[in-house]
Order: C-alpha cells, then sequence, then structure tokens
C-alpha cells in the first residue's frame, strides 16, 4: 500500500470524523513518511533530555511522536509503549546491579495495581477520539508541571 494512501477505515463520513488524525491517513501511514533521520533524532533529543532531567520521559514520546513525526494518537500511544518497554529493559539490563535495594513489598503491589490500571485505561480511552485523548493528555502534562512549579517554589522559599 502506498504510504500517503488512506486504509479502508482511515476516514470517516465527511473526511473531518476521523478518530484523532491530522491528516486523514491510516494510523501507520505517518510512520511510513517519517524519515528514519527525523525519527532518530527525535529519540535522540528525548534520550538526551530525559538523561539530562532524570526522568524515564514517557511522557515525553507521545508529544514528540505526534507534533515532530505527524503519528495519529492512538498510534503514538502503541509506538511509545513500545520505546518505554525496549528502553525499560536496556537500562534494567544495564543497571541490574542496582536492583539489590528494591522493597518488593511496594514493587509488586505497585506493578499490579499499573497493569490492572493499564488495562482499565485502555477500554477507557477506546471511548474517545484521539483529539479528545491529546486534549486530555495536554491537560494532564499541564497540571503535572504546576505542581511541580509550585513544588519547586516552596522548596526554593524554605530555604531562603
Amino acid at each position: 500500500m502506498d504510504a500517503g494512501a488512506p486504509d479502508s477505515g482511515a476516514r470517516r463520513a465527511g473526511g473531518s470524523g476521523d478518530r484523532g488524525g491530522r491528516s486523514g491517513r491510516d494510523s501507520c501511514a505517518g510512520a511510513r513518511a517519517a524519515r528514519p533521520g527525523r525519527a532518530a533524532g527525535a529519540g535522540a533529543g528525548l534520550g538526551a533530555l530525559t538523561g539530562l532531567l532524570g526522568v524515564g520521559g514517557g511522557f515525553l514520546v507521545v508529544p514528540a511522536l505526534v507534533t515532530v513525526l505527524a503519528f495519529e494518537m492512538r498510534a503514538a500511544t502503541g509506538t511509545s509503549l513500545l520505546v518505554i518497554a525496549v528502553n525499560s529493559l536496556a537500562s534494567l539490563v544495564t543497571r541490574g546491579s542496582t536492583t539489590t535495594g528494591l522493597d518488593w513489598a511496594v514493587v509488586a503491589p505497585f506493578t499490579g495495581a499499573a497493569v490492572l490500571g493499564a488495562w482499565d485505561g485502555k477500554r477507557l480511552a477506546a471511548r474517545f477520539t484521539g483529539a479528545a485523548l491529546r486534549r486530555t493528555f495536554a491537560v494532564a502534562l499541564l497540571v503535572v508541571a504546576a505542581a511541580m512549579a509550585v513544588d519547586a517554589v516552596v522548596q526554593s522559599a524554605g530555604r531562603g
């Protein structure tokens, strides 16, 4: 199939009712049309930023895929999960010696609840369009950013 050609389910009647797509193409068309160099550049930038900030970076992968590589929200979510899983496995392998101090009484229930929450979240996400998911994700990022900003101000005021 041509990378730019929509598949049979890519467009809704009228062309504007697709489930969150930016261009009316199917979910993978944006991925096929993206240049590998651009994807590598976005990945390197995310890697550098997450290394600098000391965060996992998962919250940055979806916006990068949507804005830089023109993925639709649903395709970006799945791609992000795969990228995070591979990156986490690589990190675990390279830092395996640091796992000796893990508190399994916390890790096990936290992980189990996170898995159950992910299943519930997937079922909930199926009820929304890609555009609604993008807005929800943006609001969540803004709330987290505001909370972090308030925390940073409070901590710096406490030291001053």
